[in-house]
């Protein structure tokens, strides 16, 4: 039953993307509240998107996390958001690990954190010479 989540988790996280790619949805100033919560909004979706999918695969029964301090027993919850909070704005700090699977979709997951700004910069400069 949980399987099936997965591509819509892809889904919503491919349409947040892509919509940095669509022609007028950025307008105005160069610098907007609009703008900020815009970028915001992409960012939330990525994370919460990719934090699914770290739990679903979690709750499948694949080990696709694991906490750097094995004494500690962690939230599975917490930490899949967590996780994908840090893959996506830095490259993770070592707490938490990712296995197997979880080490190709962190990879994934910190591309599209490292390209995310250069695209929506693109976005504001070419819409802002037209």
């Amino acid at each position: 039953m949980i399987i099936f989540l997965l591509p819509i988790v892809l889904f919503c996280i491919f349409m947040s993307i892509r919509t940095l790619f669509i022609p007028n949805t950025i307008k105005g100033k160069l610098v907007s509240v609009e703008n900020f919560f815009y970028l915001c909004t992409v960012y939330l979706t990525v994370i919460i998107g990719f934090g699914l999918i770290f739990l679903i695969l979690e709750l499948m029964g694949m080990t696709v996390l694991a906490e750097a301090n094995k004494e500690h027993q962690y939230n599975i919850f917490e930490t899949s958001f967590y996780f994908s909070a840090m893959m996506l704005f830095s490259v993770g700090n070592g707490d938490v690990i990712p296995q197997g699977i979880g080490r190709i979709i962190a990879a994934m997951e910190a591309l599209i954190g490292y390209t995310l700004p250069a695209a929506f910069v693109a976005k504001v400069m070419v819409e802002r010479k037209k």
